[in-house]
């Protein structure tokens, strides 16, 4: 069941959904997300199914995705997100190792803003992190 709004409001914490398939990757970022400032509540996934339940499930003011998952990859993702009758409340940071010049265009194209490579480092997401929950806060 999705946490009402205004009970998150209350609660004054942002939801952000970590989406990772390798478990290494995923335990490190989580736990640098949750020792970092940025004042929020991680939910982890580590496939396009569990994130899109996890999603459904917080309505998170984030996303944290990695690119390629084992059963979707990003667009997916995203593109069963913005399905007919779905609203989608939360801005999507790509985490990849590497892509191609026409993913990124297809991720722009889905209203991905930020694409981060992992060779860049955790602190480069976490900053990227902050860069969109202060966007938010200023909409």
């Amino acid at each position: 069941m999705p946490m009402p709004p205004d009970l998150r409001a209350a609660l004054g914490r942002n939801f952000v959904v970590v989406v990772e398939d390798d478990p290494a990757y995923l335990q490190v970022l989580s736990r640098t997300i949750e020792r970092s400032d940025l004042d929020v509540e991680v939910v982890k996934a580590s496939n396009g199914v569990d994130a899109l339940l996890e999603i459904g499930r917080v309505r998170p003011s984030l996303i944290v995705l990695d690119f390629a998952l084992p059963d979707l990859n990003a667009v997916q993702v995203i593109q069963r997100l913005l399905e007919p009758g779905r609203l989608l409340d939360a801005e999507v940071i790509v985490v990849t190792g590497g892509i191609r010049d026409e993913v990124r265009r297809e991720l722009e194209a889905v209203g991905v803003r930020t694409i981060v490579s992992k060779a860049d480092g955790i602190e480069t997401v976490i900053e990227a992190m902050r860069d969109a929950l202060a966007r938010r806060k200023a909409a």
